[in-house]
């Protein structure tokens, strides 16, 4: 690969992981588990696997020099990813005993939407990104109000944690 398309691919990686590393300001400053660093380096890190994908795909048509046989699935580069990010994610999720709840699911959410982000701007779509990125923060900072207000209030008043049983 020639030296321009190693600087740009990084390039695409840097976009990535502040993007990511946006998504996880949001979830540090509110005290949750994976924050700033873990975001930006899910978000680098799916670009990466997607440009490396491309990578190998092309170095393989020219060693054979035979593109016509070459097939190329990209879909299994995500796949990938998502089987990853979603084993991170859940070692963020963890059940609250004293409240017998689960905790933490957005943040392993919010990581596996940030590698999403990873996967676009490795496909060059830096508009959709940034825009996911908006999407994130709305819903994890604006609707917070309307769940504190609203959607507990209503919790609060229609169960009883009396009545579940403890986990076993």
């Amino acid at each position: 690969m020639d030296t321009n398309f190693q600087l740009l691919a990084l390039l695409k990686v840097i976009v990535a992981v502040f993007l990511g590393g946006i998504i996880g300001v949001e979830r540090e400053n509110i005290g949750k588990p994976a924050g700033m660093r873990t975001h930006m380096l899910i978000a680098g890190a799916s670009t990466l696997f997607v440009l490396l994908g491309k990578v190998i795909i092309i170095n393989y048509c020219t060693s054979i020099e035979q593109t016509s046989f070459v097939r190329g699935d990209p879909i299994r580069v995500i796949q990938a990813i998502v089987l990853g990010i979603s084993f991170i994610g859940a070692g963020t999720i963890l059940q609250y005993q004293e409240r017998k709840t689960v905790i933490y699911l957005t943040s392993a959410a919010s990581i596996l939407f940030t590698a999403a982000v990873g996967i676009c701007v490795a496909l060059d779509l830096f508009l959709l990104a940034a825009g996911s990125v908006g999407i994130v923060l709305l819903i994890n900072r604006g609707l917070r109000y309307f769940d504190k207000k609203i959607l507990k209030k209503r919790k609060r008043s229609s169960v009883s944690y009396k009545d579940i049983k403890p986990f076993e």
